[in-house]
């Protein structure tokens, strides 16, 4: 069966999750994981899944259906029983950042949670073995952080330029035509927040900051 039909991920950009039950079931571990492996590699099948997962086919279906029940995945044309084929319905997930419903910002910042988690797992394992990256990847990889005094404005800004900078380049997710030669998958982890361990009022500093940390290409998650 072929894995990779044409239009693998339908045209929208990002789906939306507001439903405290949907953020809670994205929050598990292995559904973060077939999402985003889905939209880097989908449309597959449970077992293909489970032989890129190492979790069992049952178990794949199972959260598979979750995740179609919540809208972040549905079945792709062909196949039938186990061996439909699924995909992802968006290249990104969005989910609110602020809400007055004490429900969804408890259900919010649990999943923020989990895919933070999720994120640094993954540049811990890809920081273990970048010494086997040719040099010129070894000196692209980033890995600082930016100790700034910012307003809201300014740092919703921030991230409005960060994402201008990057929207050219998705298009290259789901086309690989639009790939020039010599590219690999590289995430791209942005992280911003209000630091309570820092006093207020003490001298700024650029912060820690060190060359290397890269992506382990198993999928992404957008918030």
């Amino acid at each position: 069966m072929d894995e990779n039909p044409e239009n693998p991920i339908p045209p929208e950009r990002s789906i939306q999750l507001t439903d405290p039950r949907a953020l809670r079931a994205y929050a598990h571990p292995t559904r973060m994981a077939l999402v985003g492996l889905l939209r880097q590699s989908g449309p597959f099948t449970a077992t293909r899944a489970a032989e890129l997962t190492g979790e069992s086919v049952a178990s794949c279906s199972y959260h598979l259906r979750i995740l179609a029940k919540y809208g972040l995945v549905d079945e792709a044309p062909g196949g039938r029983g186990r061996e439909k084929p699924w995909r992802a319905t968006a290249r990104f997930t969005d989910w609110p950042g602020y809400s007055e419903d004490p429900s969804v910002a408890e259900a919010s910042d649990a999943l923020s949670a989990a895919v933070a988690r999720r994120y640094f797992d993954r540049a811990a394992r890809a920081m273990e073995k970048r010494h086997t990256l040719p040099r010129a990847w070894q000196e692209a990889e980033q890995f600082s952080d930016s100790v700034l005094h910012l307003t809201p404005e300014e740092l919703t800004d921030i991230g409005e330029r960060i994402d201008a900078l990057l929207r050219p380049y998705e298009d290259r997710g789901t086309d690989p035509a639009r790939r020039p030669e010599g590219t690999r998958t590289v995430s791209v982890v942005r992280l911003a927040f209000v630091d309570r361990e820092i006093p207020e009022g003490a001298p700024n500093g650029d912060g820690e900051a060190d060359e290397g940390a890269g992506g382990d290409p198993e999928g992404e998650s957008g918030a």
